[in-house]
């Protein structure tokens, strides 16, 4: 079993950054597929972006392409999103997750097997 924790959350204004962090303890981190989602109020929560054990591929979604981008440290046992030009529509609740199967649709959030308990991130139009 993994344990996550995300920091980093808050308020920016609209065109800024932001980076968020996932801290991973228990089992061998890189094991681990992780993937950042997002759920908004009153919305059903969303894929975000995810990267691969090895830290070799990620994928985003459509609405964040070319703005996040996410990257993993092995060593701190951490993964990072990093948000630039945020736009308000960011706003939600963000968590991280892990996924430890052969298997993975990393789009998926039924495919995950732990998570955090997400930070907050509001922009500010």
């Amino acid at each position: 079993q993994v344990h996550m924790v995300e920091s980093g959350g808050g308020l920016v204004q609209a065109g800024g950054s932001m980076r968020l962090s996932c801290a991973a303890s228990g089992r061998t981190f890189s094991r681990y597929n992780m993937g950042w989602f997002r759920q908004a109020p009153g919305k059903e929560r969303e894929f975000v972006g995810a990267v691969s054990r090895s830290g070799s591929s990620t994928w985003f979604a459509t609405s964040v392409k070319g703005r996040f981008t996410i990257s993993r440290d092995t060593a701190k046992n951490t993964v990072y999103l990093q948000m630039n030009s945020l736009k308000p529509e960011d706003t939600a609740v963000y968590y991280c997750a892990a996924d430890e199967d052969a298997i993975w649709r990393y789009s998926s959030v039924n495919d995950y097997d732990y998570w955090g308990q997400g930070t907050q991130v509001t922009v500010s139009s």
